[in-house]
């Protein structure tokens, strides 16, 4: 069996390539995108891999089922990209990764987090140029702080855990409450109450209809002043045209995201040597209290490796005509 995979990188390659033998399919790389004007680069593939900015459209999803594509496979867990109803119209069987190291996700959010509070990164900077000044590198303790935690799903309930140790009151909200967590002194409360409350909102939700734009002019106006706003989940959670007026206004005091409206022209690439005709995220990264990172929250070997084994497990399970021994990886 042939698997076509779009958007690779070096360490897809690596990780499938190590984890494949006991598989034994055919593993066919492209560096490019896939959307409607790339479906021609693959030929008697019974399988296409996608990760985050690929675009599976129904346009796209009908010219794979032409060729003979029967699985989709996201090497991720978010399924935005994908048009869910057109892949069952098409019989088309869609898996993706739900759960594929949630701390990874989690301990990077904590990161994003402590840098911009103890500004570490530009500490780093200012000692390499012998500059041991502690002017402009206040932070504040995190001990006794409010974070507020939108989404406690497998990465939401591993970064409640980890910010707990700290002694941090946590809210959350979810459209169900997690039990366990809340066993453990997380506090289940309103969207509204979590926004006027928080000096630190963590954004770990799905993006959905209900839940783009999330972070807008409306939603902001509900917040505390100098509020720090962590994204490690998908870019259009945030509306980055109202966060820019946020930011200026002084209203948000601290950015942190690791995704971005628009970043598939932009992530997984290197263009130092180019120049960025995106304003606004040339915009954001002019303010010295937003700390922008590639997607690279999950980027751990666990993570990678896990990618790796689930994605060729549900490939040959769907492939073999099985049910998926993990259900939350079916999508259709």
């Amino acid at each position: 069996m042939k698997i076509a995979f779009f958007s690779t990188q070096p360490y897809d390659r690596h990780f499938f390539d190590c984890y494949n033998d006991p598989f034994g399919f055919e593993l066919e790389y492209f560096d490019t995108p896939l959307n409607r004007n790339t479906t021609g680069l693959i030929s008697q593939c019974e399988a296409v891999c996608i990760f985050v900015n690929d675009h599976a459209d129904a346009a796209t999803l009908q010219q794979l089922a032409d060729k003979g594509v029967k699985i989709i496979a996201l090497r991720c867990a978010g399924f935005n990209n994908i048009d869910l109803g057109a892949a069952k119209t098409l019989g088309l069987r869609v898996c993706r990764v739900p759960a594929y190291s949630p701390e990874a996700v989690a301990e990077h959010a904590l990161a994003m987090i402590l840098t911009l509070n103890r500004k570490t990164h530009k500490a780093y900077n200012r000692v390499r140029e012998q500059n041991f000044a502690l002017n402009g590198l206040l932070g504040f303790d995190m001990h006794g702080k409010t974070i507020g935690v939108v989404g406690t799903g497998n990465i939401g309930k591993a970064f409640c855990t980890i910010v707990q140790g700290f002694g941090c009151k946590m809210l959350a909200f979810d459209l169900v409450a997690n039990r366990e967590l809340e066993q453990l002194g997380v506090e289940f409360v309103p969207l509204i109450d979590l926004l006027q409350q928080s000096d630190i909102i963590s954004l770990h939700c799905p993006l959905t209809d209900q839940t783009r734009h999330l972070v807008n002019t409306e939603t902001m106006a509900l917040m505390k002043n100098g509020v720090m706003i962590i994204n490690t989940s998908r870019g259009g959670l945030i509306d980055t045209a109202s966060v820019i007026e946020g930011l200026k206004s002084c209203k948000i005091g601290y950015l942190g995201i690791d995704v971005y409206e628009q970043e598939e022209k932009l992530f997984f690439r290197d263009l130092s040597d180019d120049i960025i005709q995106d304003d606004m995220i040339q915009r954001l990264m002019s303010f010295p209290n937003v700390l922008v990172t590639a997607h690279q929250a999950f980027f751990t070997k666990e993570a990678l490796t896990q990618i790796a084994l689930t994605t060729l497990k549900s490939i040959d399970e769907l492939h073999r005509g099985n049910n998926l021994t993990q259900k939350a990886a079916l999508l259709v």
